[in-house]
């Protein structure tokens, strides 16, 4: 008697996550069209007005992001820093906790992709632009650049052992910690839809505190930050990539780049996004991804033969083991000296992983059902913090090695004599055999990387502003990718980047509230789902 009763008795563990909501209730739909109510309509207003502001007064919106992105990174690095490092220690403990044999979609669901497809999709819509555009001018500049003071933690990298410190702060930067922003945002995205049935989007993963107010202005406003955040956050990569093109134009064809060829570029690339959007997901994005690694790989190995493979493993065993020894210092935000790497690197790089979460987390939710929360955080955390430091250490490394040799004259008047950035890759691709093909082919690369990008940010928004239907029309995509196109003009006419770095920032801040909220909402729901097996 006393057994059947305890059998029925609800575990406690269990969360009712039951909802009357029916997806899509709250839609219009003009035209045909699947505009969440009022979700679509004050994100797309406000943001079309930042555009028209911005154009109309590039002067001022200069000089305001220019004191912005500084003023939040100085006062609100502490916060940046331990917000951080507890979502990193928390994907971490999923890894090795029971919690990890929860699947997402339930004990019964099976992949939708296979390994090769869903990593390089999680990868490429992951990084971005990202390796191409500070895999040899970040390195460099923390060695060389600004007599010494970029060093991470103060270290001389004159000393010997040290040659490599660079490297290790690049590491620090495109590791464990960033990846794990992503890795928890993209769970609880996906463990809230498929295992939990509600809607893809920001608002579902605060269910257990909100509860049905998620369907009103608490999820409202949940969203549209999600969607400001996305949005600046890809269009600062966005932004990057055009200059850099610019700068590749220049060097293999001569072109200037001036502020007319980036816009004409943004506006040609997004072009070819638009194409990739009209070809949906599977024919898109998934072969732009492919596409991309086996050319990323090509150009890896390319660079690893030419600089020497023995030298590049020694170099990344090295850097590794640094990093990890240094990584409890790099993470600390008390009593640092080293203010132009910690103030002016690290609490812009998380700010900027935090804006771009929405975007990539929903993504690499939207593609990954059927996989066990284990092997989630293991391909979206620990395989590319690994790819991320051999390329950094590859490039960034030989890099340092051509400089310290008296080499390198390209990276040097890029990186340490001038700032641009844009310039440090064919800097030093010049070094190397075979430059008047491989610059080429890594232009082609990064417009690549670009396209995959607006594509996969596109979807992202028009999901969330459809209220979660992840079948809305096409022309709602359409409208998105042509509204990122125009925000990364607008930033780069009103600011460069710096004002690409603000925006980036001022989003993302408020933003890692919102993902430490969402984990403390992933906790329970899995302790929900693990209690039900």
């Amino acid at each position: 008697m006393t057994e059947k009763k305890k059998s029925l008795d609800p575990d406690p563990r269990i969360f009712d996550f039951e909802t009357e909501y029916e997806l899509g209730q709250d839609n219009i739909r003009p035209f045909g069209l699947e505009m969440h109510n009022p979700v679509f309509v004050i994100s797309s207003v406000l943001i079309c007005a930042f555009v028209l502001i911005s154009l109309a007064n590039q002067e001022a919106s200069a000089e305001f992001f220019g004191w912005l992105r500084p003023w939040l990174t100085n006062t609100f690095d502490w916060f940046l820093v331990l917000s951080v490092d507890a979502i990193t220690l928390f994907c971490l403990v999923l890894i090795v906790l029971p919690l990890g044999k929860v699947r997402i979609g339930g004990k019964d669901a099976r992949p939708d992709y296979s390994y090769p497809g869903w990593i390089a999709m999680m990868f490429a819509a992951g990084i971005g632009i990202g390796l191409l555009f500070f895999g040899v001018m970040e390195p460099v500049y923390y060695n060389f650049a600004e007599g010494g003071a970029a060093n991470p933690l103060g270290i001389d990298e004159s000393l010997p052992g040290n040659e490599y410190i660079g490297v290790v702060g690049t590491i620090h930067h495109w590791g464990l910690e960033g990846w794990a922003i992503y890795a928890a945002v993209g769970l609880s995205l996906a463990i809230f839809c498929y295992n939990l049935d509600l809607p893809l989007t920001l608002r579902s993963a605060f269910y257990p505190i909100l509860g049905e107010r998620i369907w009103g202005w608490w999820g409202h406003t949940i969203d549209i930050l999600a969607v400001f955040s996305t949005l600046f956050g890809l269009t600062t990569s966005l932004g990057l990539g055009a200059q850099q093109v610019a700068s590749g134009l220049n060097e293999v064809f001569g072109i200037e780049p001036t502020s007319t060829v980036i816009v004409l570029l943004i506006v040609g690339i997004t072009l070819i996004a638009l194409g990739s959007v009209l070809l949906g997901m599977d024919a898109g994005v998934k072969r732009l991804s492919e596409i991309n690694m086996v050319m990323a790989v090509g150009l890896f190995i390319f660079v690893i033969v030419m600089t020497g493979i023995g030298t590049a493993i020694t170099r990344y065993a090295n850097v590794m083991v640094d990093y990890v020894k240094l990584l409890p210092a790099l993470s600390n935000p008390f009593g640092r000296e080293d203010t132009s790497y910690f103030h002016g690197w690290t609490t812009f790089y998380w700010a900027w992983w935090i804006a771009w979460s929405p975007f990539v987390g929903m993504f690499i939710a939207r593609i990954s059902r059927g996989r066990t929360v284990r092997e989630f955080v293991i391909c979206a955390l620990l395989a590319p913090t690994a790819v991320c430091a051999l390329w950094m250490s590859t490039f960034g490394g030989a890099a340092i090695d051509m400089l310290n040799a008296g080499a390198a004259e390209g990276v040097r008047a890029t990186v340490i004599d001038s700032y641009a950035p844009e310039g440090a890759l064919f800097g030093f691709l010049k070094e190397l055999p075979l430059y008047g093909i491989i610059a080429p082919i890594s232009l082609i690369l990064i417009v690549i990387f670009f396209v995959t990008s607006s594509d996969s940010g596109s979807l992202v928004i028009d999901t969330i502003t459809a209220g979660g239907k992840m079948d809305a029309p096409v022309v709602q995509r359409v409208f998105w990718c042509t509204l990122e196109g125009l925000v990364a003009i607008a930033l780069l006419l009103g600011g460069g980047l710096s004002a690409l770095q603000g925006a980036a920032v001022s989003t993302g801040i408020p933003f890692t509230l919102v993902v430490l909220l969402m984990c403390y909402c992933l906790w329970k729901a899995l302790r929900s789902e693990h209690a039900k097996m």
